[in-house]
């Protein structure tokens, strides 16, 4: 591809040996750019002088990605809900309790449960799921952060070194996320994962706050962000329906599993999203949709009856929601995605 060939290092004798070895390792067309990219990228560190702290860095966090990619690849068919909470909960706390049972009730519906492998909630809602059905994304410090002993021997837990690789992976492979009563570090989790939606840098997917308790913990922090952030137009108003309070673990596994009703999932197709659905629109609500949600619209969407032809052949059995999004304001795409589940 010619965008490879312009990407190259200043080392001309080294430009062929990257070829002869992406030819040696038989990288397929369809792939070979982006293996020649990451070679060529490697070796520009060496180009540009970089110190040898940085470069530690770059390899150690090009391991953990790698490996946390070959852990999750079998499980990739399978929904996955990441919980974050306080690892300091005590395992007998009304939290505890709710995210054990919330992890329980996530494996009867068929999902998988990721959390970040410490104790308190992520133990407790690993205790519900199972090893066998969770993954654990651990972080090493220097203390509090051993992983629980339901997901410690299993080979589904990744202890990552750097805090923004964990990150990205909690994020990633996650098709909900649920957060209990936490500290700094729950707080970072969601503020990260709403700035993401926010900004379009994430995929939308429900968010789900577990009020549990007789002391409101998500109705301070949802009165704080209406107050603050809301009244003083530092976020749109509509931006607070990227997540949901739940006062009981059923609410909080219907706000998942409910997100899924109709819509199934979408991919981004040059100017458009394309939305997979589990049925078809009648014209009446795809005039009803159009007309509701015109400002985020640049025209008609279309419907088709299986994957379009730019698409790669996923799902093909479900029908096709052409959306010619604007990219004006993704909470509105997410209350769009709530119209079609009540269809």
């Amino acid at each position: 591809m010619a965008e490879s060939r312009r990407y190259q290092l200043q080392n001309d004798a080294a430009n062929r040996l990257i070829v002869e070895l992406l030819d040696a390792a038989g990288i397929p067309p369809d792939r070979r750019g982006y293996f020649q990219h990451m070679l060529t990228t490697v070796l520009k560190l060496h180009e540009d002088g970089t110190p040898t702290g940085d470069l530690k860095v770059t390899n150690t966090a090009l391991k953990e990605l790698r490996y946390a990619y070959k852990v999750f690849a079998p499980y990739r068919a399978v929904r996955k809900v990441t919980v974050f909470g306080s690892a300091r909960t005590a395992g007998t706390d009304d939290a505890a309790v709710a995210a054990r049972e919330f992890g329980r009730r996530m494996v009867e519906e068929g999902w998988m449960v990721v959390t970040g492998a410490g104790a308190g909630i992520m133990g407790a809602a690993q205790e519900g799921a199972g090893g066998e059905q969770s993954f654990g994304l651990n972080i090493r410090l220097p203390f509090e952060q051993e992983a629980n002993p339901w997901i410690a021997s299993d080979p589904k837990l990744i202890t990552f070194k750097y805090f923004f690789t964990r990150k990205l992976f909690l994020v990633k492979e996650a098709s909900a996320v649920a957060l209990f009563p936490g500290g700094f570090g729950t707080m970072d989790e969601c503020f990260e994962l709403l700035t993401l939606m926010q900004t379009g840098k994430s995929t939308i997917v429900p968010v789900v706050l577990v009020e549990v308790g007789p002391k409101p913990y998500w109705r301070i922090w949802d009165r704080f962000v209406q107050g603050a952030l809301v009244e003083r137009r530092l976020i749109d108003p509509n931006d607070v329906a990227f997540y949901r309070i739940a006062d009981r673990v059923e609410d909080a596994v219907e706000q998942v599993t409910g997100f899924y009703r109709v819509f199934h999932s979408s991919r981004i197709l040059g100017d458009d999203l394309v939305f997979r659905l589990k049925r078809m629109l009648t014209d009446e609500q795809l005039r009803e949709m159009q007309t509701q949600f015109e400002d985020i619209l640049k025209g008609p969407a279309l419907q088709a009856p299986g994957p379009v032809p730019q698409e790669l052949n996923e799902f093909p059995e479900l029908p096709r929601l052409i959306v010619p999004f604007n990219r004006s304001s993704y909470s509105r795409l997410r209350r769009l995605i709530d119209y079609l589940n009540t269809l």
